[in-house]
This record gives C-alpha cells, sequence and structure tokens, in this order.
C-alpha cells in the first residue's frame, strides 16, 4: 500500500512548510512543519506502541512527497515566468515546476532517508538528530551544483526579530536548526509520556525562551544604528514593466524617468543614489549618448550613483556580464561589479555543449559570463558592496562582502519577471536576512519593488509596494564592527553534517 497515514503526514508537512512563507503563509506555521514527517519517519501508526522507522526507500519517497509539494507550493511562479518571458506552452511550464519541485525535494527526501535509519537504529530519541539531519541537507541545497538556497526553514523566522536575532551568531542555518529542534521536541513529546515528555517540552521551552529573550535585548539595545556614519541613500523604483524594457520606442521615457526621479531623490537629501538591476535601457558602456547624460547626472547633482546594466567585454575572449556601475560625483566610474551567481536557464544554459539535441534552441541563447570577484565600490571614504537579483539569498557571498570589506550591503533587482506572485516578498525577505546575519543596513532597489531599507537587527525602516513608481530616501549608516557569524560562518552546518557522519557509523540498532 503506498497511499497511507504516513504519506498523508508528509504532505501535511510539505504544506505546512509552504505556509511558512509569503505571501500567503505566516511563520508560525514552521514551528509545527516537520513534525507529521518526523512521525511518518518514525514508523507511527496512530496508537502506542513500537516504532519501527522506515525501509529506506519508504522513508526517501515520505521526504520527496514532502519536499515537492513545499516547493511547489514556494516555487510555484517559476512556471509563469518562463511561460510568460519564455514562450513555453502552459503545460510545458507547469512540467517545469514540478522537476524544478522534485530536485528541489531531493534534499529533504536524503534528510529524510538518512532520519529514519537514525530513528530506527536508536528508537525515539533519534528524533533528535533530526533537526541536524535537516540543517545538513538544507546546507547541501544551497551550494550543490551552484545552490539555490530559496526558502530554508530559518528564513522563515526572518520577521519574528527576537528569534532572528540568532542569526547574528549562527547564521540563518542557525534558526533553521532552532526551528527543527522545535518541531523535533514535539514529536518526541507525542510519542512518549511521563518524565521523558516532560523534560523534552520544559528543555524546549528553556532554549526557545531564553533565545527570544537574548534577541529582544539586542534589538532594544540597538547600539548599531548608533554607530558608523551616516549617508542618505535614495532608492530608485522606476516601474518599468518586464515587456517595456527593451523597446526601442520605451527608451527615452525610461531613462528620462530614473533622471526625473533622481533629481526628485536628492532635492530630499539623498546622497547616495542607488537604481535596479538592468535600470538603463542601454548597455552603459557601449551607447555614448546615454554614457554621457548619467556622468553629467552624476556631477550635476555630485552624488554617487549606483545602477545595473549590461558590459560587454570585446577582444579575444568576447564575454557578456550582468554588471553594476558605480560613477562618483566627478562622473568618473569608480567601480564595476560583475554578478558572480547566474540564473540557470535565465542567464545561462547548464551544460549547453550536451544540449546539441535541441541546437536550434540553446544557440540562439546568449549566455553571461559569470562574474569571478567580489568587488568592493567607494562611496565617499567607505566601501560599499552591492548583489544582483538573486544573489542576495547566498549567505555565504554577502559574508564575503563583509569580510571584503564592505560597510553598507546593498543589492539591486529587476523582479518584474515574477508579476503578482509570492516571488517579490519572499525575495525581500531573504535578503532581510543578510542584514541581521552581517550586522549591516541592507537598502535594496527593485525596478518593480519591493525596494526598501532594512536595518542591522531586521526591521523594515522603509520599503516600497509593488508596481508603484517610487523614490525611497532614508539615513542609513556605514559600520564596520562584524557579527559573530561573520566571523565564523556557517560553523552550525558544518557541525551537523559532522554529526550526522558520526551517528551513522557510531549509532547500532538497539
Amino acid at each position: 500500500m503506498i497511499i497511507g497515514l504516513d504519506f498523508a503526514l508528509a504532505l501535511l508537512s510539505g504544506t505546512l512548510l509552504a505556509l511558512s512563507f509569503p505571501r500567503f503563509g505566516h511563520p508560525a506555521f514552521a514551528w509545527i512543519a516537520l513534525v507529521p514527517l518526523v512521525l511518518a519517519l518514525s514508523g507511527w501508526r496512530g496508537r502506542p506502541g513500537r516504532l519501527p522507522g522506515q525501509p529506506p526507500l519508504r522513508a526517501f519517497l515520505l521526504g520527496l512527497a514532502s519536499g515537492s509539494v513545499y516547493f511547489a507550493g514556494t516555487l510555484y511562479w517559476t512556471g509563469t515566468v518562463i511561460r510568460t518571458f519564455g514562450g513555453i506552452p502552459t503545460i510545458a511550464a507547469i512540467g517545469g515546476v514540478i522537476l524544478l519541485a522534485l530536485y528541489q525535494g531531493a534534499f529533504p527526501a536524503i534528510g529524510a532517508l538518512i532520519s529514519s535509519r537514525l530513528i530506527n537504529r536508536a528508537g525515539v530519541a533519534g528524533i533528535f538528530l533530526v533537526p541536524a539531519a535537516w540543517v545538513a541537507t538544507e546546507y547541501f541545497r544551497g551550494v550543490a551544483f551552484g545552490g539555490f538556497p530559496w526558502v530554508p526553514l530559518g528564513d522563515s523566522q526572518v520577521t519574528v526579530l527576537p528569534v532572528a536575532q540568532l542569526a547574528s551568531v549562527l547564521g540563518m542555518y542557525g534558526v533553521s536548526l532552532l526551528v527543527a529542534f522545535v518541531n523535533a521536541a514535539i514529536a518526541y513529546a507525542m510519542l512518549t509520556a511521563g518524565r521523558a515528555r516532560m523534560s523534552a517540552l520544559a528543555a524546549t521551552a528553556v532554549v526557545l525562551i531564553a533565545t527570544a529573550a537574548w534577541g529582544s535585548l539586542r534589538i532594544a539595545d540597538g547600539s548599531l544604528t548608533r554607530m558608523g556614519t551616516a549617508i542618505r541613500v535614495g532608492l530608485i523604483q522606476g516601474n518599468i514593466a518586464q515587456e517595456d524594457k527593451w523597446k526601442a520606442g520605451e527608451a527615452r521615457r525610461i531613462f528620462t524617468t530614473y533622471i526625473a526621479m533622481t533629481h526628485d531623490a536628492v532635492r530630499r537629501g539623498a546622497e547616495f543614489v542607488i537604481w535596479p538591476e538592468s535600470s538603463t535601457p542601454f548597455m552603459f558602456e557601449e551607447d555614448p549618448v546615454g554614457q554621457a547624460a548619467i556622468r553629467e547626472l552624476a556631477r550635476e547633482l555630485h552624488v554617487s550613483i549606483l545602477f545595473g546594466s549590461d558590459q560587454e567585454v570585446h577582444g579575444a575572449t568576447p564575454a557578456l556580464y550582468n554588471a553594476a556601475f558605480l560613477i562618483g560625483p566627478d562622473g568618473t566610474t569608480l567601480g564595476v561589479y560583475r554578478k558572480i551567481h547566474l540564473v540557470p536557464w535565465g542567464e545561462f544554459i547548464p551544460l549547453k555543449r550536451w544540449l546539441y539535441f535541441v541546437s536550434p534552441l540553446v544557440d540562439s541563447f546568449t549566455d553571461f559570463s559569470p562574474g569571478t570577484t567580489m568587488v568592493m565600490l567607494p562611496v565617499g571614504s567607505h566601501l560599499v558592496s552591492t548583489a544582483i537579483c538573486y544573489e542576495v539569498v547566498y549567505p555565504s557571498l554577502i559574508r564575503q562582502a563583509v569580510q571584503a570589506g564592505s560597510e553598507l550591503v546593498t543589492t539591486i533587482t529587476n523582479d518584474a519577471w515574477y508579476g503578482n506572485s509570492s516571488a517579490p516578498y519572499q525575495h525581500f525577505q531573504l535578503a532581510s536576512m543578510r542584514a541581521i546575519e552581517q550586522g549591516r543596513y541592507m537598502v535594496r532597489a527593485a525596478n518593480t519593488g519591493i525596494s526598501g531599507i532594512v536595518d542591522p537587527y531586521g526591521r523594515v525602516v522603509q520599503q516600497s509596494a509593488i508596481f508603484e513608481q517610487s523614490a525611497l530616501v532614508e539615513q542609513v549608516r556605514f559600520l564596520t564592527i562584524r557579527t559573530a557569524y561573520s566571523k565564523i560562518g556557517d560553523v552550525v552546518a558544518y557541525a551537523a553534517m559532522a554529526l550526522i557522519a558520526v551517528a551513522l557509523i557510531v549509532v547500532r540498532r538497539t
């Protein structure tokens, strides 16, 4: 029998995981989302008795069922993107979402397989190894084959600020571990009785209350909002429809919109202006007229302007980059950052040389080349970094920027691709976690929203709505102090992997 209580529980977990994230969910669901899956992996049959665990294949399939629902519910918008802008038939777009959900779901499936083996060997106490298995496989999901760390469990809590402060010490994976631990303790309590149940619940309550109390004190202290040097930034959200961005007849309107909005932001006190990804309707270095206009704008207003524009490199090895340019108050180019993490199928075709059987399709696609270094951008006497589009979801990349000296983290994006789906809300939330991790202000300029400023504690200081033309002006601070996480990195993930490896070797059937 394939469909049974265990698969119903696994599907329930997947649903609760999906409901832990915006736009339609709530972070409270995350604290119980893994409980049904853990019960299923234990072999629980809805009544007291021995917990046999699950056979390896069934455990994997339970995890895959849960993970696939989790990611289908949070990444459904990818189908709209490839159907609307890729010209893909609806049925093929649905197939693409299913394949992506299955691939992403394979990581929780591996975690489920490991968890089931440990429960089978250690009995009900093995449940407390489930959080380590979850974090280990979640980390691999973020790094394997370039990684895609979208909606990890810990990021569900970025708006629960007292709990989210844990990320300043242990990173996003530390928050994932805490949430998974609470889930495991609840499952353990449901499968035990007496002193064991009370001890598990009491210990969990102490950990959770202590974490939230410390986080509340950290926020109340707020010293990071008083340190460093203040500067007023202007975020320009032009609200340019994706279908208009490269229409020849729209170029003048688009460009003059950004120029006019920049004048307005500077009149309101902006000292550093940021435009979104691919904001210029031309390649900056390839268009003498447009290039001169931006340089003159910076000189006239005496501000630094950071903006996104494609960059073409000519020569023996030509290349195309998704880049960010910083123009100084004197009109000179002070720095260029080239996007390092490219979007598969959007900015490059993976394994292109092997896809000869669809050569007419892949040969017509011009790949972007990845950047190779994290470039610091000078604003006055301070250093700034930027991440382009979904690069901001990579904790290690933003940590690398802070290690290199970044005092202010910026990100530029074009979320017009995603329409009125959950994606812009998820993207903004994922970016906000980087502010807490690194103890930096995070400023985000998006073409159609959400643009905003997040302080080093994860508090949203100001933000725009989506699909509105908006110029936000707000004070932020250049900061140099580093959080514990920025120094130690993803130690929690490494420790989880080590613990699981040791447990699989040492723990034998009881």
